[in-house]
C-alpha cells in the first residue's frame, strides 16, 4: 500500500530511455530518472507511516476486504504497489489462497518482514519489479491497490493497474476499488488575497536586488526581470494549492467532472479530458475565492460479483481529513457571488508534456447572475505538481 508497481521499471533493469504509453505523442521518458524522481519516496518508512496513518484510508481499504469475504476467500489477488505489504496482509486473512505483492522500491524488503511477522507468509509472496514487467504464474481473481494521487490522477500509477488488469485479471475479476469519480466546487477562501500578497513582496525584493547588484557590482540583472516574474506567477498564482477545507468554505453544488469504471477504463481515458458543468451557488453575499477539487472511490466488486459497497472520499468534512486533502484552484481577484447565481466551467486536464505524472489544467468560468446578467469569461491555466 504506497508506491506504483509500475508506471516506471525498477532500478535494477538498466534499461535505455524508452516512449512511455502514458506521456503524450513525441514526450520521452527516461525510465532512471523516473525511478529516482518518484519511486524512491516510497522506499522509506517515514512515508509509508504517513499513508498508514491515514485512517480514512485505512479504514476504507480493510473494511472494504473483510466486509467483502467472500470475493477473496480461496482468491488468487494482485496487490499493485503493495508498499509496506498491510494490503496483502489483509487479503491473506480474508481467507486468499495466494497474494501477489508487487512493489517497485526497496520497500519490499520491509514488507517480507511485515508479511512473516504476520504470519501470512506462506500465501503473500512479494515480488520487486515493474508491473509492466513483472510475469506471474497464473491469472488472478482480484486487483488491489492504492494507486490515487492528489486529484485522483496525479502520479499517473493507475497506469500500472491498468496493465495489471489487462494481463492478470480474469474475464469476472474483480477490481478494489472498482470506481472512482472526480470532484469540483466554488470556494470562498482568503488564500487568493495572501499568495498575491506574497507574490508582489518577492517582486518587490526582486527589484531591489537589481538595484543593489547595479550599485554594488555594476551589473545590470534587470534583463532578467520577464523570467524571474514568470517563474513567480508560476509558483504563487497558477500553481494549485493543497488544502484540508471546512465544508462551510464550499458555496456552490459540487459536481462530478470525471467518473471511472476501474474494469473498463483505458490509459487514453484518463491521459487528458475535457468538460463543461454548472454549479448553482448556495450561499448569500460571499465571495468566489476559487474552485476546489477532490475525489472518491468506490468498492462494489462487479456487475455479476457484488459486494458491499465502501467508500473512501477525500471531500472536505469536519469529522475527518485525508493526507490528499483537496487542490484549490485560485481566482485572482475574487468575485462577489450571491445565492442563486450560477457559475459554468470549462474545464479541462492533461499530464505535463515535462514530468507525465504531473498535471496541467486549464480552467474558463463565467458567472451567470439570478437576474440574468452575464460575466466575462475568466480563463486561467493551473499546475498541479
Amino acid at each position: 500500500m504506497g508506491s506504483s508497481a509500475g508506471a516506471s521499471t525498477d532500478q535494477t533493469t538498466g534499461r535505455s530511455p524508452m516512449i512511455s504509453p502514458s506521456v503524450g505523442a513525441g514526450a520521452t521518458v527516461d525510465r532512471a530518472a523516473d525511478f529516482a524522481n518518484y519511486f524512491c519516496t516510497y522506499g522509506f518508512l517515514y512515508h509509508q507511516k504517513e499513508m498508514l496513518s491515514d485512517r480514512v484510508r485505512m479504514d476504507a481499504y480493510y473494511n472494504s476486504v473483510f466486509k467483502n469475504r467472500h470475493h477473496f476467500d480461496g482468491k488468487t489477488v494482485l496487490d499493485v504497489g503493495t508498499g509496506s505489504g498491510i494490503l496483502a496482509i489483509w487479503c491473506a486473512k480474508a481467507g486468499a489462497r495466494r497474494v501477489y505483492a508487487v512493489e517497485a522500491t526497496k520497500m519490499t524488503e520491509h514488507a517480507r518482514q511485515l508479511i512473516k511477522a504476520n504470519r501470512v507468509e506462506n500465501i503473500v509472496e512479494v515480488i520487486e519489479g515493474s508491473m509492466e514487467d513483472v510475469v506471474l504464474p497464473e491469472k488472478v481473481d482480484v486487483i488491489i491497490s492504492e494507486w490515487m494521487g492528489y486529484f485522483l490522477l496525479r502520479e499517473s500509477m493507475f497506469d500500472s493497474v491498468i496493465c495489471a488488469r489487462d494481463r492478470w485479471l480474469k474475464p469476472d475479476g474483480v477490481m478494489y476499488p472498482s470506481h472512482a469519480r472526480m470532484w469540483m466546487a466554488p470556494i470562498r477562501t482568503g488564500l487568493g488575497e495572501q499568495k498575491m500578497s506574497d507574490f508582489e513582496l518577492s517582486m518587490g525584493d526582486w527589484e531591489s536586488f537589481i538595484d543593489e547588484t547595479e550599485q554594488q557590482y555594476g551589473v545590470d540583472m534587470s534583463v532578467l526581470t520577464k523570467p524571474f516574474h514568470e517563474e513567480h506567477v508560476r509558483y504563487y498564482l497558477k500553481t494549485s494549492l493543497w488544502s484540508n477545507l471546512n465544508p462551510h468554505q464550499i458555496i456552490g453544488k459540487p459536481v462530478i467532472i470525471k467518473e471511472i469504471d476501474c474494469l473498463t477504463a483505458t490509459v487514453d481515458d484518463i491521459k487528458a479530458f475535457s468538460v463543461k458543468v454548472s454549479s448553482s451557488i448556495t450561499m448569500e453575499k460571499t465571495r468566489l475565492g476559487g474552485f476546489a477539487g477532490w475525489f472518491d472511490v468506490h468498492f462494489r466488486g462487479n456487475r455479476n460479483n457484488p459486494g458491499h459497497d465502501i467508500e473512501l472520499s477525500t471531500a472536505p468534512s469536519t469529522n475527518h481529513s485525508t493526507h490528499w486533502g483537496q487542490q484549490i484552484f485560485l481566482v485572482h481577484p475574487p468575485r462577489c457571488v450571491d445565492d442563486g447565481d450560477n457559475i459554468t466551467v470549462s474545464f479541462s486536464m492533461s499530464r505535463s508534456r515535462e514530468n507525465h505524472r504531473l498535471l496541467d489544467v486549464e480552467l474558463t468560468w463565467e458567472l451567470t447572475e439570478s437576474s440574468g446578467k452575464c460575466s466575462t469569461p475568466v480563463a486561467s491555466k493551473y499546475y498541479i505538481e
